[in-house]
């Protein structure tokens, strides 16, 4: 009976850790709600508590040295990528209709957007444009350099 109360008291310490880890974002709490978990599994077979502990002391400084720099440097590396309407900004696009301060349309990668002038110029169909802005479905553009 003990033993399965030591093995609820790991598995919520564990979900509480990975749960707070959502807030932090630095994979310390995630790694130490992992090795709880695996206390709590080791618990549940029916460990002795002193072994408990020595799986989550030996499962949270694996986790931490081992797992957390490769998780970590995995994850930045990723931030680097621009996403959705960020990696438009500085696209090359081209004119579908007569663009204007008013509106248009252009052509960026195939797909074809709403546009506007930034600086109230007036772009002919077919001429080339650069996005510097996305205002809501809109592209923002000036006439290509």
């Amino acid at each position: 009976m003990y033993g399965r109360m030591a093995a609820l008291i790991w598995l919520i310490v564990g979900i509480l850790l990975v749960v707070a880890e959502v807030l932090s974002g630095d994979f310390v709490l995630v790694m130490l709600g992992a090795a709880a978990l695996a206390a709590a599994g080791v618990s549940a077979l029916g460990a002795h508590d002193l072994v408990s502990v020595l799986v989550f002391a030996v499962s949270s400084v694996g986790l931490i040295v081992g797992a957390r720099p490769f998780v970590k440097k995995r994850l930045q590396l990723g931030m680097g990528v621009k996403m959705h309407h960020e990696a438009l900004l500085g696209a090359r696009a081209v004119a579908a209709s007569q663009v204007d301060e008013h509106g248009g349309q252009v052509k960026i990668g195939g797909d074809t957007w709403s546009a506007r002038t930034l600086d109230g110029s007036v772009i002919e169909q077919g001429e080339a444009v650069t996005v510097v802005e996305i205002s809501g479905a809109t592209a923002v553009v000036i006439a290509a350099v």
